[in-house]
């Protein structure tokens, strides 16, 4: 039996990994789930409280990294310099538990009802970051915008880390970061500009 609630849960998260990766998410239950992982029913649900939650434990925290790291990011930043601080601090998580991080972004990629919770997750996720960059004074519309636009460009750098493993996250991090710059200092074509308000360009000399 396993020593401590650590090991439980890491036990019992394995377990669960590979029986969805074996079976699929909807052919497999908790009993079995506890089963694989030398446990009992009950103690899964000590643990955690439906099958779907097991893959998201890492997210509390996930969270509390990002929220300390935005509070201790250094002064002078813009918004989004602030959250590539943070994300650089706290993808280090993610790069731990690897063996781990990569199937577990496959499972969730090929099961509705994961993809559900992963956005739902996300949307606390965000919250919580704006919530903090509210705390440096970050006026309330850029913070939302901020959070939304930096979690979306750190979801990419996981799944290219995770497609591209030769790189580090941080690497793919800053890419990201870089090609989010990069496309909102990309000038429109020119006649996408010239053109006027009922769509038709202005007549030419």
């Amino acid at each position: 039996m396993p020593r401590s609630g650590a090991e439980a849960r890491r036990r019992l998260q394995q377990a669960a990994l590979e029986l969805y990766r074996e079976r699929g998410f909807d052919q497999t239950t908790t009993a079995e789930i506890a089963a694989r992982a030398g446990l009992n029913e009950r103690t899964f649900f000590r643990h955690f409280p439906d099958k779907r939650e097991v893959l998201f434990d890492g997210e509390a925290d996930l969270r509390a990294a990002l929220t300390q790291a935005v509070a201790e990011a250094p002064d002078g930043l813009r918004p989004l310099e602030m959250l590539l601080h943070a994300f650089r601090r706290s993808g280090r998580i993610l790069e731990e538990n690897r063996p781990f991080s990569e199937p577990r972004l496959e499972v969730i990629a090929v099961t509705p009802a994961l993809r559900e919770r992963e956005l739902a997750k996300a949307a606390s996720m965000t919250d919580a970051v704006a919530k903090a960059l509210r705390r440096r004074d970050v006026p309330d519309r850029l913070a939302d915008l901020a959070a939304q636009t930096g979690w979306a460009a750190f979801h990419h750098a996981a799944q290219a880390w995770i497609d591209d493993p030769s790189r580090s996250l941080d690497a793919h991090l800053l890419q990201a970061f870089d090609d989010l710059h990069a496309l909102s200092a990309t000038a429109p074509p020119a006649p996408a500009r010239a053109r006027t308000e009922n769509g038709t360009e202005p007549a030419r000399g």
